[in-house]
Formats: C-alpha cells, sequence, structure tokens
C-alpha cells in the first residue's frame, strides 16, 4: 500500500510519494487501477508472487480502513518520512508512527508488526510547520528516490524483508 492523499491538489505532495511508488509499481508490472472498498488496487505479479497494489481512496488520517480483509503480514507500507533525509530509502518492520496519521491509522485497524518502505522527505525548514511542509510540493530528491523505493518494494517481496533491508539500510 503507498500512502497518500486522492485528489489532484495532493498529487505531487511529498505526503502523496507512497502513491508514486505504486504508480511506478503498477507502470513496471502491467495493470490498470481500478476501485476496490476503500482504495484503487491493481493486481499484479512480482517474480513468483502474487500481489494487490493499493492505494486508498480514504484521507491519509484514515487509511488503515484500506486495509480491511488483509494481516499484517501480507502487507507492505511505503510511506514519507520526516527524519529521514531528502531522498533516502530505507526498510523496516514494526517501531511506532512517528507522529505519522496514516501510520496512526493502520495501527488503530490492524497493528504496527508490518513492513514498511519509508521515503526521506527530509526536516521542514525552521518556521515552517510540519503540516505545511508534507503537503508542500516534493523536490527532486524525494522525486527521484520513486524508483529506489519501488526496487526496496520488489527486494522486500523477492528476498524478504531482512535482506532489504540489508541492501538498503546502508550509507552509500
Amino acid at each position: 500500500m503507498g500512502l497518500g492523499n486522492p485528489g489532484r491538489s495532493y498529487e505531487r505532495t511529498r505526503h502523496n510519494v507512497g502513491f508514486l511508488v505504486a504508480d511506478e509499481l503498477a507502470r513496471r508490472y502491467g495493470g490498470d487501477w481500478r476501485s476496490k472498498k476503500k482504495a484503487e488496487a491493481v493486481p499484479v505479479s512480482i517474480g513468483a508472487a502474487s500481489a494487490t497494489l493499493l492505494k486508498p481512496t480514504t484521507y491519509m488520517n484514515n487509511s488503515g480502513a484500506a486495509l480491511s480483509g488483509y494481516r499484517l503480514e501480507q502487507i507492505i507500507v511505503v510511506h514519507d518520512d520526516l527524519d529521514l533525509p531528502a531522498g533516502d530509502v530505507r526498510v523496516k518492520v514494526g517501531g511506532g508512527h512517528g507522529g505519522h496519521n496514516g501510520l496512526r491509522s493502520i495501527f488503530q485497524h490492524l497493528g504496527k508488526d508490518f513492513v514498511r518502505v519509508r521515503v526521506g522527505i527530509g526536516r521542514p525548514p525552521v518556521g515552517v510547520v510540519p503540516v505545511d511542509y508534507v503537503l508542500g510540493r516534493m523536490d527532486s530528491a524525494v522525486k527521484e528516490a520513486v524508483g529506489r523505493a519501488a526496487d526496496a518494494v520488489e527486494a522486500v517481496i523477492e528476498k524478504g524483508p531482512e535482506a532489504a533491508m540489508n541492501q538498503f539500510n546502508t550509507r552509500v
């Protein structure tokens, strides 16, 4: 599941990087987005695995509602992360929500022990409120991370979370 907010006004914001990663995976593996409960979905095959790419049609604060019927061990969530430098990609299992309302919603609906692909958006400049920053236009470093984040999702599916962490969580 790529996290983001529906609607044109949010399309290229930092908070919607999860949607862009889901779109990149849909482009790589084919398929058309169609409505499914509280999400848009694309069934794909990645390696030997069958997967469903999801983009919630709820707003970020209610992202967890789009995951009804799924189990934690079936989920990979791609989301923006203020605590990573812009453009960094990291894989993580479990942990806190760090104030991210989309993650908070998933915790409330399902729990917190799922795989995440975190895309760094960096911290807001001094004087900029975090809400305004995450809903601001995505910079080039974040846009360039979309392909690497899609690669990280593929690695989680094909090799498992630990191997993906070893591949993506190292400093270059």
